[in-house]
């Protein structure tokens, strides 16, 4: 995990700019234990050969989502305001990495993942949101399915069912329609 961690952090050093300002100097392991999505996308047959690249611009996309949400682990600006303008610019540059990757199945999954993350965390629905990480981040390596079309469906109709529907699609097992 550090490894793309650090990654991540030479990307946006890299950048320049006001979010090379905002890199946090502390070791990324010293906040709490954060499990990032981006192995489970990497580790999928849709990302064989360009495992890394799709590991790191995972992990940008999900510490703009930390920013917003979460506990971020490598850019921590002081202020609320610079750190939702910090995890727009972290969701920039994930989504960059892949369009350039020419993946726009990717793309649509991870941009229902933001959207759906952010609609769970605006009704209070934590274990949902971390549920549609999983389950996006599974779709983004190995392709969607029924169930995960299914368990999307219900997550944006708000229905109570979603967040099973959700977990079982991040496994990746089947699920009744």
């Amino acid at each position: 995990m550090t490894d793309v961690l650090d990654r991540l952090a030479e990307l946006v050093r890299e950048e320049g700019g006001l979010m090379a300002t905002l890199l946090d100097d502390r070791d990324a392991a010293a906040g709490p234990a954060v499990s990032s999505p981006a192995l489970l996308a990497a580790e999928g047959p849709r990302t064989e050969g360009r495992r890394e690249e799709y590991e790191l611009l995972v992990e940008a996309i999900y510490e703009g989502y930390l920013l917003h949400y979460g506990y971020p682990r490598v850019v921590r600006p002081a202020e609320d305001d610079l750190r939702l303008l910090a995890g727009d610019r972290m969701y920039a540059i994930g989504l960059t990495l892949l369009v350039s990757l020419g993946d726009t199945t990717a793309v649509a999954e991870l941009a229902d993942t933001i959207t759906l993350s952010a609609l769970a965390q605006g009704a209070g629905e934590k274990e949902l949101a971390d549920a549609v990480w999983l389950a996006g981040a599974r779709a983004v390596g190995w392709g969607s399915s029924a169930a995960h079309r299914r368990a999307k469906d219900l997550a944006f109709a708000g229905s109570p069912e979603a967040i099973e529907a959700m977990r079982t699609s991040a496994v990746g097992a089947t699920s009744a329609p």
